[in-house]
């Protein structure tokens, strides 16, 4: 395999893994937005959401014990999108490399 081939190839699973981790991250935030502004949990988008976030953030979720809820929503999934982000977009910055 050529370098330049090489490349391209790594060039592509970065771009993968920056699209995997940002969307995560906006599915979090979104969920973040939607409880803060108290969304309707019957809706099904909103169950969606809730159902994939909690999944996504299942190791961050009530990781704080605020006594506050919106407080432990903001920071628990918060973490998960911040760390998300970061981690995709490492990996993908050394795959380029």
């Amino acid at each position: 395999m050529s370098p330049r081939t090489r490349g391209t190839n790594s060039y592509g699973a970065a771009r993968a893994i920056v699209l995997v981790a940002d969307v995560m991250a906006v599915i979090l935030v979104l969920w973040i937005l939607m409880d803060l502004l108290d969304a309707n949990r019957g809706n099904d988008l909103v169950q969606f959401v809730h159902d994939v976030a909690r999944w996504l953030a299942g190791w961050s979720h009530d990781l704080f014990t605020f006594d506050e809820r919106w407080a432990r929503v903001l920071c628990g999934y918060g973490l998960a999108a911040v760390v998300y982000v970061a981690v995709g977009h490492f990996v993908a910055g050394r795959l380029r490399h």
